[in-house]
């Protein structure tokens, strides 16, 4: 007999079945112009193109489209077009036969989809293919999928007299691209996830190729000019309903993702090396490696504009030192003999991290073991430098290959915690801006109020052109609201002196840029309302609303591991969810469907316990998706997390 958890379950899902199955109906998109297209909807949109009782489908969601096809006197699907590797566009794919059906894809996206695990590590590094610093923005299916046609540019797809032109249109992922067919004068695009209707993006996740240099806006724009050189005249999109009118929502789309760009880049030249553009304040001392900004507070050198390390040595010889990462360790070991000859320093008590990247403190093990130094950081901070594979995040220690895969943390200061520090009060603040896990350490220190504030902001304060936010990543849980917006509020409420930026940037009279910092802000968050298509422009930015901790699970070894998955409503009300663990082969979950209600702007919990069944099990890197709905929406398989099982 089932437990009466997984009855409860059970009954839930076959309910939720019935009444996909009886509401999901098939339409004509273009009834007078293509009478034998019809459109289903699903995890995302299906399109039969048939030709008496055969045809082909433009990608197929959950599979369910397959026990409706009848309905339409279709008998035999031939292909199976692919426009994107996205899962939740094909993840039904298993139910389809593969001796009667064949697939087309693009070549680019064929590779992802051969072999998905590639595109998923279990140590993640910096320069990992299709990825924001070791964060993948691929979303490859759980299981291979061999596709029998890889598609080219500039290829024609023929079938039953209809003539498919494929058009390279990447953006929304590496190498997605669109179908045109032309009928009757008109042009018509199976368009993939280049464009929502209303001129937006589908989701801006899968469109962040790098660390805020715009490349997948930039290839999104180019995808954009191509088909606006075809006159579009209809879009069937794989999200979203038809585009009509589609050749003017291009131009408009071309216009809104350029204005967004503009703001989107970094507000501050990022590959300017003049060194008065990064700090025009500081002196040289008798140590060649080391300047000073006040009588006690030193930093790098212009050799080492980019590196971390800022140092205050107090009267009594005791350092603090500000984040510490980027430069070889024979470095570090000089400078400090340097500081003990001749700048009074005797000991390093501690060094302070700003935010959970690895390369603020990839020196710290050397300043832990070999100088005695404590480590402190914010508490919402620690896990993320102690356990950094935990996590889904973008450049974590584990990513760098420094040799540590994690740092322990001797003190986790909480939000607005003070400590005194050789006759200084040394203030502890959350400030979140490039990450939720950042956090500012400022003091009054010769005169003048210093604030130490990571990465959130760069630049020349004297320069009224400039923005000063640095790069802008969803992949490093960077909500505008509760990010840049905050962050920026609170410097601006802080007044500092003087901004001690990370990578040797030094900022004085800052206010003036503060207040273009804030403004930035909020044009960011207005920006992203105005191109994403939902109410909650967060639930199509932030790939963490559904997700696991820790994100990798070892199962190698042992029999049953806990994980817990976190629910996200951005919504002003509360919020249903049915989400369904797809696990491997031999994986069992408890619960393995997860269905309850979220009340609004906040976050539930749930416990999960793995077991494998090592004789059943698969092998390897494995994935586990969430298969979404949220109140009447089907999300499908957006998000995952990494089991790792036994090896044969």
């Amino acid at each position: 007999m089932l437990p009466i958890r997984y009855a409860c379950c059970l009954l839930l899902w076959l309910a939720f079945l019935s009444a996909h199955a009886s509401a999901a109906e098939f339409h004509q998109p273009a009834k007078e112009a293509l009478p034998d297209l019809y459109q289903y909807d699903s995890t995302c949109n299906v399109y039969v193109l048939k030709d008496g009782d055969a045809a082909i489908l433009f990608n197929l969601g959950d599979g369910s489209v397959l026990d409706q096809l009848d309905k339409i006197g279709v008998k035999q699907v031939d292909w199976l077009l692919i426009n994107n590797h996205h899962r939740e566009n094909l993840q039904g794919i298993a139910r389809l036969s593969k001796r009667e059906t064949k697939i087309a894809a693009p070549a680019v996206e064929a590779e992802i989809l051969a072999a998905p695990t590639e595109y998923r590590k279990w140590f993640p590094k910096l320069g990992d293919k299709y990825t924001v610093y070791g964060a993948s923005y691929a979303r490859p299916p759980r299981e291979p999928i061999v596709v029998d046609r890889a598609l080219e540019p500039g290829d024609l797809f023929e079938w039953h007299g209809y003539q498919l032109t494929c058009l390279a249109t990447p953006g929304d992922a590496p190498g997605s691209m669109t179908y045109l067919l032309q009928k009757d004068g008109k042009t018509y695009a199976f368009s993939g996830g280049v464009m929502h209707d209303g001129a937006q993006v589908v989701h801006w996740y899968d469109s962040e190729w790098d660390y805020g240099f715009a490349i997948g806006i930039d290839a999104l724009l180019a995808s954009v000019d191509q088909l606006i050189g075809e006159k579009i005249d209809v879009a069937f999109p794989v999200q979203g309903p038809v585009i009509a009118g589609a050749d003017q929502q291009l131009r408009d789309y071309r216009e809104k993702l350029t204005r967004f760009r503009a703001s989107y880049v970094r507000g501050y030249p990022v590959f300017n090396k003049d060194p008065l553009e990064h700090d025009a304040i500081s002196e040289p001392t008798a140590v060649p490696q080391i300047r000073r900004v006040t009588p006690h507070l030193y930093k790098l050198s212009h050799d080492f504009m980019g590196r971390n390390f800022y140092i205050i040595i107090s009267d009594n010889g005791h350092g603090l030192i500000l984040d510490c990462g980027l430069f070889p360790k024979p470095v570090l070991e000089e400078m400090i003999l340097g500081m003990r000859q001749h700048l009074g320093l005797k000991q390093i008590d501690a060094f302070w991290i700003s935010h959970m990247h690895g390369d603020h403190f990839l020196l710290g093990p050397l300043l832990k073991e070999k100088y005695g130094a404590k480590a402190w950081t914010l508490d919402k901070i620690v896990d993320r430098c102690e356990h950094p594979r935990r996590y889904d995040y973008a450049a974590l220690v584990s990513t760098y290959g420094d040799g540590f895969d994690g740092m322990k943390i001797d003190k986790g200061f909480k939000d607005g915690e003070t400590v005194e520090w050789e006759g200084y009060t040394i203030h502890v603040d959350w400030m979140p801006g490039q990450t939720e896990f950042g956090n500012c350490l400022w003091l009054e220190i010769d005169g003048k109020r210093i604030a130490f504030t990571g990465d959130n902001l760069f630049g020349n304060p004297r320069d009224e052109t400039q923005t000063a936010h640095d790069c802008f990543v969803c992949r490093n849980s960077a909500i505008l609201e509760e990010g840049h917006i905050l962050g920026s509020k609170y410097l601006l409420d802080l007044k500092p002196d003087i901004v001690m930026a990370a990578h040797s940037y030094v900022m004085p009279e800052p206010q003036a840029m503060l207040e273009r910092y804030h403004n930035w802000s909020k044009e960011m968050a207005g920006l992203f309302r105005e191109i994403l298509p939902e109410k909650d422009y967060e639930y199509l930015f932030d790939p963490y609303w559904v997700s696991a901790y820790p994100y990798r699970v070892d199962l190698s070894q042992e029999t049953e591991q806990e994980v817990t998955i976190t629910v996200r409503n951005f919504r002003s009300m509360p919020q249903q969810h049915h989400i369904e663990l797809r696990l491997p082969e031999g994986v069992t979950a408890d619960p393995p469907i997860l269905t309850g209600t979220v009340a609004a702007e906040s976050r539930e919990k749930y416990p999960v316990k793995l077991t494998i069944d090592r004789n059943k099990s698969a092998h390897g890197l494995q994935m586990v998706t969430f298969d979404i709905e949220l109140d009447d929406k089907q999300y499908g398989e957006l998000f995952d997390f990494v089991p790792l099982l036994p090896e044969k």
